[in-house]
């Protein structure tokens, strides 16, 4: 297992969202160069806990929306995968199962404590198949057009700037280089949307104070979740920042989706 570390806490981020340069986490807004703080302290505070809520409040299908990404983006054997914000590593050990042991898997995200977690808990990392490198992913330090694959799972909601965290995953792709973003979405079904934002703003927030001891943080998450544009402005996203669609897989009756996306090749 080999560790990196990089930190950027001097660039500029401008993304705004409510119109007066401010910027969103859940419900709450802030000045954007606050943003990155208090979205780290959030993560460290549910790391611990934070795969086995995750099972808990989607009773298990986040595994299966996982798999199913994965296998939509056809890792090749040999490929360099990049898995931004990859937190614990789900997306990471799928992609090191799919690669054979024959390529390179590599998780970034900025939560130093996530990445511990991810780094024990399985014996992929112990074997050296996954390097865990703390980095901003709107600011991803590897070289430009060096990944033949990109993954993000229910990460990019997070970021101060989803349009600039696109960018940069442009950049370190390779000329039709894939990439796969798994982000929660908007349920198709309009009472099945009524039921989920029930579910998500009061059930989960009371099970998270019963087994963690607090509900704030899966409050905010549910927040973060309700706030966050449904998956065709993703996709317009993606277009607008040089990728072309590839597919988009409506995952539980929209909840989530995962996007398929390709780097236009300019040369």
């Amino acid at each position: 297992m080999r560790w990196f570390q990089w930190l950027d806490n001097g660039r500029n981020r401008e993304e705004s969202l409510d119109g007066q340069g401010r910027v969103s986490f859940g419900a709450e807004t802030m000045q954007p160069a606050d943003k990155p703080a208090r979205v780290r302290a959030h993560f460290d505070s549910v790391a611990g806990k934070y795969d086995l809520m995750n099972t808990l409040f989607s009773f298990g299908l986040h595994y299966r929306w996982k798999k199913r990404s994965v296998d939509l983006l056809r890792l090749e054997k040999g490929e360099a995968v990049l898995d931004v914000c990859g937190g614990t590593g789900d997306l990471s050990r799928l992609a090191v199962k799919a690669l054979g042991g024959q390529g390179r898997v590599m998780v970034c995200d900025f939560t130093r404590s996530m990445l511990e977690v991810g780094r024990r808990k399985r014996a992929e990392s112990a074997a050296g198949l996954i390097d865990w490198i703390q980095g901003d992913a709107e600011s991803i330090p590897l070289r430009d057009q060096s990944v033949d694959a990109l993954m993000i799972g229910f990460g990019i909601r997070n970021l101060t700037s989803p349009r600039q965290g696109a960018r940069e995953m442009h950049r370190v792709l390779k000329p039709g280089g894939r990439l796969l973003c798994l982000e929660f979405s908007k349920p198709v079904n309009p009472v099945f949307c009524r039921l989920y934002d029930l579910y998500s703003l009061s059930v989960m927030p009371l099970m998270a104070r019963l087994i963690a001891g607090s509900g704030l943080p899966y409050t905010r998450l549910a927040e973060t979740i309700r706030l966050f544009p449904a998956a065709g402005e993703l996709g317009r996203l993606f277009q607008e920042e040089g990728f072309r669609r590839l597919a988009c897989l409506n995952l539980t009756n929209g909840i989530a989706a995962a996007h398929l996306v390709q780097k236009v090749d300019s040369g």
